[in-house]
């Protein structure tokens, strides 16, 4: 068995294409992955842009993901960018790794709008959303960001987030300590800890990491 982390940055389809837009809002503009072994070990990274169809890169997917225009230019466009992941994976016994399911959402959307022969129960039976199977261990009701999850590890994030090969690297750490149940509940001990507030509560998971005042703010919704 292999397990493949994936993260995906998007792009907004054009509203000059209408037509295009009652079926497709947005257009992957980076695939990000990393492959682990039976072991929980990385063994690969796959990174690619994709240039957009319908429209160019807008100013405020740049500020956030630092993708221009220039950089996606000659790329290939989607068809060509999802065989060239579905080829990295290969024939193994594969299990795909997402923070929530806004990914497979998305690609699933793609596919039928430009790879209408793609059958996508290839990705469905595949597909596992990493932040639902962390949210069901720790018992909590309501989801976490990606980088409140890393804040409760005391995870240094790696890289530049909203990059989608970091974001997918970043991932992979929570799947990696989620192996080992002991660990992982000692780790997330601060977590739980939330759920039973105490009085000094907030000054000790602040003096631990101060992304979880934010966490505790966030549960508390």
């Amino acid at each position: 068995m292999k397990y493949v982390v994936i993260d995906l940055e998007m792009n907004p389809v054009d509203r000059e294409f209408r037509d295009v837009r009652r079926r497709l809002n947005e257009e992957v503009i980076e695939f990000g992955a990393v492959r682990l072994d039976e072991n929980f070990q990385q063994e690969a990274e796959f990174q690619c842009y994709v240039e957009p169809e319908y429209g160019k890169i807008k100013k405020h997917i740049t500020n956030l993901t630092s993708i221009t225009q220039s950089m996606v230019d000659g790329q290939g466009h989607y068809a060509e960018a999802f065989q060239k992941f579905v080829d990295w994976i290969g024939a193994a016994e594969t299990k795909i790794y997402s923070w929530s399911m806004s990914d497979i959402k998305q690609l699933k959307k793609e596919c039928r709008f430009k790879l209408p022969e793609f059958d996508v129960e290839w990705l469905d039976s595949r597909w596992v959303d990493l932040q639902q199977e962390f949210d069901d261990r720790l018992g909590l009701h309501n989801s976490l960001a990606l980088k409140h999850a890393l804040g409760a590890m005391d995870h240094k994030f790696e890289g530049t987030q909203h990059t989608a090969l970091a974001d997918a690297i970043n991932t992979s750490a929570i799947l990696v300590l989620m192996q080992d149940d002991a660990k992982f509940r000692q780790t997330m001990q601060p977590v739980l800890d939330i759920l039973e507030p105490q009085e000094d509560l907030s000054s000790s998971i602040g003096d631990l990491c101060p992304d979880l005042l934010k966490l505790r703010a966030d549960l508390e919704e």
